[in-house]
């Protein structure tokens, strides 16, 4: 009877306790608080050549040749000007294909490498360490980098990176335009409520390293130059830098020129509810030209539809769209 008195009575106390932690990660806020930008624009071209071999410094022996910076120049400050940022766990190599695209048709092209990314050992645990304020700091600096490459300036970003370019979208007015694909707010078919304790839950629990090929595993078929696995703690950054975004554009209009939006109707990871929610709240503020497009089911387009070294590769269908979606502008 005791026996049963003392189970009855810790397992109350541990309801008790769940309940007040799921309340918790319900209510506690995202702190994003930190995330602002800081404006500090190059005066030149020869500045922004000096900033950017400042970031080719920071790609030690550790990073693998083919996870580096990559830079295509003019020589000389041109009327256009691209940025790109990569998805989580690859490289500036997932965007050289379609940056040379755009360096011949006369722009500079800047692909930088997002922070922990890029090494040579793609069973690396550094990704643990990526945080949503590196990323917001390197979205300023690429920014304040390209205001001394081109007169107008694109920043486009995939996955991770879409994330990004929607932070600068929201916090820089020297973009002229911001393209968005497949941004990572929130797993696909996550109740909206449930995005922010989901960033909180993934803060608190242990990190987790996850293959993308389960079965695989080392033998993942496509890039080599992506990791085979990714950090549930840096999902979690990569979601607070997506929150940060979410949170602003409730009460400020988003600060770039004009905005794209691209998904692909077979994408099994873009969560669509919290990315039409962001898009609603943008066109509430108005003033700013947003474009919607989705790849239709028919075209076999799935996630990482940038990468020509995915099996599963479209870049003959997906690059001609994409160019024409950067470049049909009044803006650019």
């Amino acid at each position: 009877m005791l026996l049963f008195f003392i189970i009855k009575f810790f397992g109350a106390v541990l309801l008790i306790i769940l309940f007040f932690v799921v309340g918790f990660i319900f209510v506690k806020p995202v702190h994003t608080h930190h995330l602002v930008s800081k404006v500090n624009p190059s005066r030149s071209y020869q500045e922004s050549v000096k900033r950017i071999n400042d970031l080719r410094r920071l790609d030690g022996e550790d990073v693998s040749p083919d996870g580096r910076l990559i830079f295509l120049a003019h020589s000389e400050k041109t009327q256009k000007t691209i940025v790109f940022f990569h998805g989580n766990t690859n490289s500036p190599r997932q965007f050289e294909a379609l940056g040379r695209i755009f360096h011949k048709k006369g722009y500079n092209v800047l692909i930088p490498r997002i922070p922990h990314h890029g090494f040579k050992d793609r069973m690396t645990k550094d990704l643990v360490r990526l945080t949503a304020l590196e990323m917001a700091q390197l979205c300023d600096e690429s920014v304040d980098i390209a205001r001394g490459l081109g007169k107008h300036i694109a920043v486009v970003g995939f996955s991770m990176g879409a994330n990004m370019a929607g932070w600068v979208a929201q916090n820089r007015s020297d973009a002229d335009k911001a393209v968005i694909i497949a941004p990572f707010w929130g797993w696909k078919g996550l109740p909206t409520g449930f995005f922010r304790p989901l960033i909180n839950l993934s803060c608190i629990l242990p990190n987790m390293f996850v293959w993308w090929d389960r079965e695989g595993k080392t033998a993942l078929i496509g890039p080599t130059s992506s990791y085979y696995r990714f950090s549930t703690r840096g999902v979690a950054q990569i979601m607070r830098l997506g929150w940060s975004v979410m949170k602003e554009a409730r009460s400020v209009a988003p600060k770039a020129q004009a905005i794209v939006v691209i998904t692909s109707a077979l994408d099994d990871t873009v969560n669509e509810k919290n990315l039409d929610r962001v898009v609603d709240e943008w066109q509430r503020h108005g003033g700013v030209k947003i474009t919607r497009f989705q790849f239709d089911r028919s075209l076999d387009v799935f996630h990482d539809l940038i990468d020509p070294e995915q099996p599963y590769e479209k870049t003959a269908v997906v690059y001609p769209k994409l160019i024409e979606l950067i470049e049909n502008s009044d803006i650019l």
